[in-house]
């Protein structure tokens, strides 16, 4: 399996919808590989659900869509078990988490307490509904979105929650040339609806074994494992990363390698990585109208760790 082939294959379709976002596209797709979830956190109307609706089309898999909303029940997330009168027995009916790629839109709209039923699922990537546990699809993706703005009829997500999501990331705002490009490109249609899948879903369980075959040397170990060291004693830090964030970070760091066309991780893979795997895992002390404490925290934690220089492919 080349992963990097696969990858860039992904990427462009992808690309034919979503307008000069390339690199989320790519750390999207670090996370699809490396078996993770991912979080697209931005103000409405930037392309998040777009994005999430392009990458499941561009991949032949089962998706599925749920909005959150404060009224929904966790048993609207997992399924739940209905009364059949002609089997004279209670028969369980699947909830939207049946599926590989499942939308979470607009996640923090939803109760704490159905936030809670994803949990399970991210994490053990199976379903318990009275007494049963129930596995689910291989692969299983939630790439969730919620909307930083909003304070009414929101509820942020538990610290215990947002450690389960591999990546968060924002879209941003699009440059001048990419906004026109951007109206030139849906002004006869829509491209997602023309969208053809371009690999299987075996295509990404292959991948993902692939992937464990990437080397990480020793020195790099030491790095992923310093710098994470390095968050508790960053300013304003309660909270640093666990080792449950230094493991994500690591099987991130081999997934995007590869698809970079490398069978090695290099310290500018975990450079790049640091921000969008590591800065939500922080809890950081609360300072009004800084937004940016998390993200502060990890760059002075990369400053205060070194980078090791030698060869690392051995």
């Amino acid at each position: 399996m080349d992963v990097k082939q696969l990858a860039d294959k992904v990427l462009d379709n992808v690309a034919k919808v979503i307008v000069g976002k390339d690199k989320e596209i790519k750390l999207i797709l670090t996370g699809v590989i490396a078996g993770g979830h991912v979080l697209m956190e931005d103000v409405p109307g930037t392309g998040k659900t777009v994005m999430a609706k392009a990458l499941a089309a561009s991949i032949s898999c089962d998706f599925k869509r749920l909005q959150f909303t404060p009224d929904l029940l966790p048993s609207d997330v997992t399924g739940l078990s209905v009364y059949d009168a002609k089997q004279g027995d209670f028969v369980f009916k699947p909830g939207p988490v049946f599926t590989n790629v499942l939308l979470a839109d607009e996640i923090n709209r939803a109760t704490p307490r159905t936030q809670s039923a994803l949990l399970e699922c991210m994490e053990e990537r199976q379903v318990t509904v009275d007494g049963k546990t129930m596995k689910l699809d291989d692969p299983f993706l939630v790439i969730a979105t919620q909307n930083p703005i909003e304070t009414q009829g929101t509820f942020p997500l538990p610290e215990a929650q947002l450690d389960r999501f591999l990546m968060k990331l924002s879209l941003g705002r699009l440059s001048r040339e990419d906004a026109v490009n951007v109206l030139d490109r849906f002004v006869k249609n829509d491209p997602l609806k023309s969208l053809e899948p371009v690999c299987a879903v075996g295509d990404v369980i292959s991948a993902r074994r692939e992937c464990e075959n990437c080397l990480v040397s020793r020195p790099v170990m030491e790095y992923i494992a310093e710098l994470c060291r390095n968050t508790h004693s960053a300013e304003g830090v309660m909270l640093g990363v666990s080792p449950r964030g230094m493991l994500a970070l690591m099987r991130a760091a081999r997934a995007y390698a590869m698809i970079s066309g490398r069978d090695f991780v290099t310290p500018d893979d975990v450079k790049e990585l640091a921000l969008p795997v590591l800065s939500h895992r922080l809890a950081v002390k609360a300072i009004y109208g800084q937004k940016d404490a998390a993200d502060n925290a990890v760059k002075q934690a990369m400053e205060m760790t070194e980078a090791p220089t030698e060869s690392l492919k051995q």
